[in-house]
């Protein structure tokens, strides 16, 4: 397999083929940079190391756009370029995170993880909840993909069912975990699966947050993860290749 053969996971079912290669598992991967500090080295260097991985994506922050990316032979990316929205919070007002998302589209992204508003999930509130997401989406219509940061540490349950199943009738293509940066912690095996068993094969779900080990990064696809937020993405190859060697 080639990367240019390599369509998005979230059509990629996994369940059944594990464990997965180095070079196959890094099709599943965005290759994330979200401290505030980073600096535009930083993230250039960030770009080079992604494409020499095969991750899938980068992530990085909104005012880093737009990006220069190497090109494959056939003129596309060789990593798609992800941006957040709303983000960490999610206590935006809905029109600024749509701005925020309708100029990252202009700037080149091509995927958009907006934060939603935890105030109204607290309160559940999910026609609120609804139509914050919607109104990103609206924002940022497709091709562009659309994942929902749904901080599922800091949810209930029935808040995070809920919150998935708001963020699948808006439109989104993704829910996702953690944006890496609430006191509630990151992703979960536990949270990765119930979003899973909520959107189905609906949505994609992208666990962030916490992920450093080849071991952990495998109990999330494992959960039902189709795209994972790694900002270690060459120790995490590493580990598995290390353990690929061992067998």
């Amino acid at each position: 397999m080639t990367t240019s053969d390599v369509t998005d996971p979230s059509q990629q079912p996994i369940t059944g083929r594990l464990p997965l290669g180095p070079a196959e598992f890094a099709q599943f991967v965005d290759h994330t940079l979200l401290k505030p500090e980073a600096t535009r080295a930083e993230v250039a260097a960030l770009v080079t190391e992604a494409a020499r991985l095969g991750a899938y994506a980068v992530c990085v922050s909104p005012s880093q756009l737009p990006l220069e990316v190497p090109l494959r032979a056939d003129g596309s990316k060789a990593v798609k370029i992800a941006t957040v929205v709303g983000f960490p919070s999610g206590a935006h007002k809905s029109s600024v995170k749509a701005a925020e998302a309708a100029q990252a589209v202009v700037d080149g992204a091509d995927e958009i993880d907006m934060v939603v508003n935890l105030s109204a999930v607290k309160e559940r509130r999910f026609a609120d909840v609804l139509s914050d997401i919607a109104a990103v989406r609206l924002a940022a219509p497709h091709p562009t993909v659309l994942k929902v940061i749904v901080e599922s540490a800091a949810l209930s349950d029935h808040e995070l069912i809920e919150t998935c199943r708001a963020a699948a009738e808006a439109g989104a293509d993704f829910v996702k975990t953690s944006t890496g940066y609430h006191s509630a912690g990151g992703a979960s095996m536990r949270a990765v699966g119930i979003m899973s068993g909520t959107v189905g094969g609906r949505l994609g779900v992208k666990a962030s947050g916490g992920i450093r080990t080849g071991a952990a990064a495998m109990e999330m696809i494992t959960a039902g993860a189709t795209r994972l937020g790694l900002s270690g993405t060459a120790s995490v190859i590493a580990d598995l290749e290390a353990d690929t060697g061992a067998e």
